[in-house]
């Protein structure tokens, strides 16, 4: 397996104690496209950044090809292609322009730089927003930039946060496409939804969680 969660719980302390994720277990295989099915509020994006190492479990563990997402945060990263549910705001700035931010935060050498971009728009179908503001594009398009960011850096697995929430149905089904593509490519991928016919269309596995827990 390249992903293990084992016992994973996320609790927030205050005035009301909330259990966001509660003892979940969950196991993908290598190349897999992995659903995680749930309403909005059920722990979704809670469990997936703790898988990304953008937040500390409570309890609990997780590992991607077999690096602890608590400890080793920093390898995580780089194992991983993580896609919020939403965009950011980034004005004044052109799509390839964007991309080349990020590239550079991934160490990417500057001569391999522009290569690796283009590559990354072919794969998602976004070659043709390169030139555009990223603030003039549509949603469905903006998803796609945020794909193609998460593949600058070549990692094994992809955590997508609901890419497909917002888009009309052209955009759906050629979001779709983007994540098959993906998976025929060898990513795993592990990707959130409350839609379950979204997901069951493409996935090879889903899980149901509802209220912090796997149903």
């Amino acid at each position: 397996m390249i992903v293990e969660i084992e016992g994973l719980q996320k609790i927030y302390e205050g005035k009301q104690r909330v259990v966001a994720v509660d003892g979940i277990d969950l196991s993908v295989r290598p190349g897999e496209l992995f659903g995680l099915l749930g309403p909005n509020g059920a722990g979704k994006t809670t469990t997936i950044k703790m898988l990304a190492g953008l937040a500390k479990p409570s309890a609990g563990s997780a590992s991607i090809a077999g690096v602890d997402c608590t400890t080793d945060a920093r390898r995580i990263k780089q194992l991983v292609g993580y896609m919020p549910d939403t965009f950011g705001s980034y004005d004044n700035m052109r799509v390839h322009e964007y991309l080349d931010f990020f590239v550079a935060a991934f160490k990417i050498p500057r001569k391999l730089r522009r290569t690796r971009i283009e590559e990354c728009l072919e794969t998602t179908g976004a070659t043709y927003m390169r030139d555009r503001y990223v603030e003039s594009l549509s949603h469905g398009m903006k998803q796609r930039v945020g794909i193609t960011r998460t593949l600058l850096h070549n990692p094994q697995v992809l955590i997508l946060d609901e890419p497909a929430n917002g888009l009309d149905p052209t955009a759906r089904v050629e979001m779709r496409q983007i994540l098959l593509k993906l998976a025929a490519m060898g990513k795993t991928l592990i990707v959130t939804s409350h839609i379950l016919p979204e997901l069951s269309r493409i996935c090879d596995t889903v899980a149901i969680i509802t209220q912090g827990k796997l149903r």
